[in-house]
C-alpha cells in the first residue's frame, strides 16, 4: 500500500558530498516521522537521522555536523544531505516512514548503497 523509493546513492570520495532522497506514495497516505537508517553487511540497522512533521530532528552522534535531514510534507519526501563523507559512512541507506496515526506502523524502502572511497 505504501511505497518508499530512494534515490541518490552512489560512489563518492572521502570528504565529498552526496544527497539522498526518498519519496513515499500510496492511497490515503498519512506519514508521520521519517528518517534514514544505515546497515553494513552482518551488522544491525542503525538510525542515522530522523525528522518529525514539524521539523524536529535527531541525529546519530557520528553524523552530527556533517549530515542534514529535511523533508517536504506536501511531497511526502525526506532528504539527507551528507557532507564530509568518511569511508566508515559506507553502508546501505534505508528510508523509513511511520504512519502518522499509528506510529508503530513503519514502512521501509529497499535501500540505496553509499560507498565512500579513501
Amino acid at each position: 500500500q505504501v511505497q518508499l523509493v530512494e534515490s541518490g546513492g552512489g560512489l563518492v570520495q572521502a570528504g565529498g558530498s552526496l544527497g539522498l532522497s526518498c519519496a513515499a506514495s500510496g492511497s490515503m497516505l498519512s506519514i508521520g516521522d521519517m528518517g534514514w537508517y544505515r546497515q553494513t553487511p552482518g551488522e544491525q540497522r542503525d538510525l542515522v537521522a530522523k525528522i518529525t512533521r514539524g521539523g524536529r530532528t535527531n541525529y546519530a552522534e557520528s553524523v552530527k555536523g556533517r549530515f542534514t535531514i529535511s523533508r517536504d510534507n506536501v511531497k511526502n519526501t525526506v532528504y539527507l544531505e551528507m557532507n564530509s563523507l568518511k569511508p566508515e559512512d559506507t553502508a546501505v541507506y534505508l528510508c523509513n516512514a511511520a504512519n502518522r496515526w499509528t506510529p508503530s506502523t513503519n514502512y521501509w524502502g529497499k535501500g540505496t548503497l553509499v560507498t565512500v572511497s579513501s
